[in-house]
């Protein structure tokens, strides 16, 4: 099996499908035999992004040893985010931006791990590096993953090179990023459609913070009520994730866009770690995190710190 697959983390956000997408069309474009495929449901926001620039989402796969013996990771490098087999296939690359954890290969590899709030900063750069042309499509996957993970430059990962990327591929696209960005934030913030399993699963993660297991899930909303006026649902679904999983916590973050602040909803053994680490009380399981919208910067860093 000669392809390699080149995918990101489960419960796929828009900065891991098109990252996918866009190292694919580069690595192609340098003789590579590779294919984006993706670990889960492409979300409303992506979808939004896809349909703007006429790009068809990833295949979905369940497995990648079936299909290939070595694969490029985009957008992640923590084991119990990858794919379920990843055990069982050569990981040659790792382009990312995040934390470094419970990863090693038996082999070399090339590894790309930059300190910017968007995979697609560090892509932008390698076809640069490469000397390669993008396209209009591929400049506005980028420029709809900087966005989408900067929560239009307002995050605090958000760095001065994600910015400067942002405006050079706005203008390769074709688009104001304040424009379309608004549009498709929106169009994933949406949350009154979704099914209770969906909201605690749209876009989670799992950590190992010092010996407990940890999930967090994050979700832009516009309106907090489309979550927690179905908050008794909600909190069963993620019960049922604490037993399947045998997680010490999980901890539902949902992000008001148009405030910039967010919601945590904390259930666990280990929930009493939320309000020491962020100095709040829990009240009803929920606690107001004030200026909160980063789970990479602002959210995992303090929580392991103090289940550590």
């Amino acid at each position: 099996m000669s392809k390699t697959l080149i995918f990101g983390h489960k419960n796929p956000d828009t900065d891991t499908i098109t990252s996918a997408l866009v190292y694919a069309d580069l690595k192609t474009k340098l003789g590579a035999e590779v294919e984006a495929v993706r670990l889960g449901d492409v979300n409303g926001e992506t979808q939004y992004a896809l349909d703007h620039f006429n790009v068809e989402a990833p295949r979905l796969v369940e497995k990648v040893a079936p299909e290939a013996d070595t694969v490029i990771l985009v957008d992640h490098n923590e084991r119990q985010q990858s794919a379920v087999d990843i055990e069982d296939v050569r990981v040659l690359e790792v382009i990312d931006h995040h934390r470094i954890a419970n990863f090693e290969t038996a082999d070399p590899l090339y590894y790309r791990a930059e300190p910017v709030g968007c995979t697609a900063t560090i892509l932008n750069k390698m076809y640069k590096e490469k000397g390669v042309e993008v396209t209009k499509e591929m400049a506005g996957l980028m420029l709809s993953a900087i966005i989408s993970d900067s929560l239009l430059f307002k995050s605090p990962t958000c760095t001065d090179e994600d910015v400067a990327a942002a405006k050079e591929l706005a203008d390769i696209a074709g688009v104001d990023p304040q424009v379309y960005g608004l549009e498709m934030l929106k169009a994933g913030a949406n949350m009154s459609t979704k099914t209770v399993a969906e909201l605690v699963t749209l876009d989670a993660k799992e950590f190992s913070m010092g010996t407990a297991k940890v999930e967090v899930a994050q979700i832009n909303v516009v309106d907090l009520n489309d979550v927690f006026g179905r908050q008794a649902e909600v909190e069963a679904a993620m019960e049922t994730l604490i037993k399947q999983k045998g997680l010490d916590l999980f901890l539902l973050v949902v992000t008001d866009i148009l405030e910039n602040d967010s919601t945590a909803l904390a259930l666990g053994s280990k929930a009493g770690e939320v309000e020491k680490a962020f100095n709040v009380k829990l009240e009803n399981n929920r606690a107001l995190l004030k200026g909160v919208v980063s789970r990479k910067k602002q959210i995992v860093p303090v929580l392991t710190e103090s289940i550590k």
